[in-house]
């Protein structure tokens, strides 16, 4: 399971121009779900997310998690980050999980992270999202479980 997280000051994401997740101050979280990624994985990649400590604290040093700042998440599901793009001009995705998998997977991902952190907002899986943000630093980080 991949974790692509920006650090942001605000995120939204769109299907068919209606704003389906919001947030401002927090994270936006692009999830990428592997062949064998499982609910396990899942859930020790969102608790990580929750405590990974890439806010500023009062000296500037980023010392601070999501949960410490209780900023927003939002997750946008993307297989793209699943691709294997190390051999020719065209990535393969052979190793993203089958729909159905992703799906409840994805969907097992979501209801925990809202049962653990309240401003936690989602896209719609497998639709086609168009997604705004402001990066704050930038800062962005790939995760892994």
């Amino acid at each position: 399971m991949i974790g692509l997280i920006q650090r942001v000051t605000n995120a939204n994401v769109s299907v068919d121009n209606r704003v389906c997740g919001e947030i401002n101050q927090g994270i936006l979280l692009l999830l990428g779900i592997q062949r064998d990624d499982d609910e396990t994985q899942a859930d020790r990649l969102l608790e990580k997310i929750l405590n990974y400590r890439i806010f500023s604290d009062s000296q500037g040093k980023m010392n601070l998690s999501l949960r410490d700042i209780q900023g927003g998440l939002l997750i946008v599901s993307q297989f793209t980050l699943a691709a294997d793009t190390k051999k020719g001009l065209r990535p393969s995705f052979t190793s993203a999980a089958a729909p159905q998998a992703a799906e409840a997977l994805y969907n097992h991902f979501t209801a925990r992270a809202k049962s653990m952190h309240q401003d936690t907002q989602c896209g719609i899986f497998a639709a086609d999202m168009q997604v705004s943000l402001c990066n704050d630093g930038p800062v962005t980080f790939s995760l892994h479980s």
